[in-house]
């Protein structure tokens, strides 16, 4: 069991790095102009489905954050051709583009606990 799960580590961080030179190289789509990071994959255990946390670094905008998951998603296909040839496995996972507001939190929180220093200062 504990080899099953290194390997779908593995396949994930290997996955994260080629969906992420395909978004910034290859997709020209001049919609998607906003830097693009993938920040974590979680795949199911038969390798049929991958969920692909996204952020998007200079947006703030919900509306523009919607536009740009649809974006992505609309191109899945192409992404999991180009990682198909990329990566050999027997299946490509359809993938599934969701957005991570992870970052978003943590710089909240930062400018919160910076608040706060300040203002015990």
């Amino acid at each position: 069991m504990a080899k099953a799960c290194n390997r779908l580590q593995r396949i994930s961080q290997v996955m994260k790095k080629e969906i992420a030179i395909i978004v910034q190289s290859e997709m020209h789509d001049p919609r998607l102009d906003k830097i693009v990071t993938v920040s974590s994959i979680m795949l199911s255990r038969d390798l049929s489905y991958a969920k692909v946390f996204v952020t998007f670094l200079n947006d703030q905008d919900e509306m523009a954050r919607i536009e740009s998951l649809r974006i992505l998603s609309s191109a899945a296909g192409y992404i999991r051709t180009l990682l198909s040839q990329t990566m050999r496995l027997r299946i490509t996972p359809k993938l599934r583009f969701y957005h991570d507001n992870s970052f978003l939190e943590g710089m909240r929180i930062s400018r919160l606990v910076t608040n706060i220093i300040k203002s015990d200062q």
